[in-house]
């Protein structure tokens, strides 16, 4: 069966969700990326979030909603990254409940290797050919990948909710 819904844009669609695909095999598995130190990229982004907000010293349930992933997840990622020494805790003088991350030393120095790895494995390439498009353009791809990121994490719909559409049409 031919599917045209998609009409000229069927090539985009399959390389959206092929790297959707990829990136959700890849997610949770620990790899050396050419470095020093074994890593998730689910782990990288929660090192990548904390150094980029360090200094809003928010506790880790603020992080977990702000990168779109369950606490638990996130707890799971703090604690296997803290093992490895990349990231430190400490608890707050008003409330011993809240834990502050931090990165540590050793965590800035593998964030810094990686950085470099990752540039010239994949980003210098994708930087090149960004240069050559026009910045409206990226922005509008940008929002293309909002969109997609936003309807690939919403929850499955109840039957209450189906049944509610199907009226409506």
């Amino acid at each position: 069966m031919e599917l045209t819904w998609m009409g000229k844009y069927r090539t985009f669609v399959e390389m959206l969700i092929k790297y959707g695909n990829s990136y959700a095999q890849s997610y949770n598995t620990e790899g050396d990326y050419g470095i020093s130190t074994v890593f998730s990229p689910s782990q990288l982004q929660v090192l990548e979030y904390i150094l980029e907000n360090e200094e809003k010293n928010q506790n880790m349930a603020e992080i977990a909603a702000r990168l779109g992933i369950t606490p638990s997840a996130f707890s799971k990622n703090v604690k296997k990254m803290t093992q490895k020494g990349l990231l430190e805790k400490y608890h707050t003088s008003e409330n011993r409940k809240n834990v502050i991350i931090r990165v540590s030393e050793l965590g800035r120095k593998v964030y810094e290797e990686y950085t470099q790895f990752a540039y010239r494995r994949v980003y210098k390439e994708i930087f090149e050919i960004l240069d050559t498009v026009p910045e409206e353009y990226v922005e509008k791809f940008t929002h293309i990948l909002e969109i997609s990121a936003r309807e690939t994490q919403m929850k499955r719909l109840t039957q209450k909710e189906v049944t509610l559409i199907k009226i409506d049409e």
